[in-house]
């Protein structure tokens, strides 16, 4: 009978230690670090920033807007012509994969890989809370509003 209760014991210990380990991979936005940077960070930073110039103008005449998902992305196509079409998307396919790569590097940078879709979805909320009026952002449900 006391091996059996050992045996319990341990099973207890081990799935306490589990539950804790777990608790500890949750992400918690008061303990992510958003100004963090490197290297990788500052550059991709600077890329952003330097095609925010080119993004701007679009964003103003609400042919783009952002997502909470953390991208930009297309909303309405129909004010500009083809050639202008073909050179935004090239733009957006820039911008949401040094988007991406942010989001993860901010997270490695952390030390928490695994928060990378967190700070994904934190970010989004952050910069559409900060948009200005006249701009789009796509909620939750797929929808266009304007801000």
């Amino acid at each position: 009978m006391s091996a059996i209760r050992a045996l319990m014991r341990t099973l207890l210990c081990c799935v306490v230690l589990a539950v804790l380990g777990a608790a500890q991979l949750v992400f918690a936005e008061e303990d992510a670090d958003f100004d963090i940077s490197s290297p990788a960070i500052m550059s991709l930073k600077k890329s952003m920033a330097n095609r925010f110039t080119q993004l701007r103008p679009h964003l103003d005449a609400g042919v783009i807007g952002l997502t909470h998902e953390g991208i930009v992305a297309l909303r309405d196509a129909a004010t500009i012509d083809v050639k202008a079409l073909l050179a935004l998307d090239a733009l957006l396919v820039e911008e949401n994969k040094d988007r991406a790569t942010l989001y993860r590097e901010i997270a490695r940078a952390n030390n928490r890989p695994e928060w990378e879709s967190d700070l994904r979805a934190t970010f989004a909320k952050r910069w559409i809370s900060r948009l200005p009026a006249g701009w789009f952002y796509r909620d939750e449900k797929g929808q266009w509003v304007k801000k």
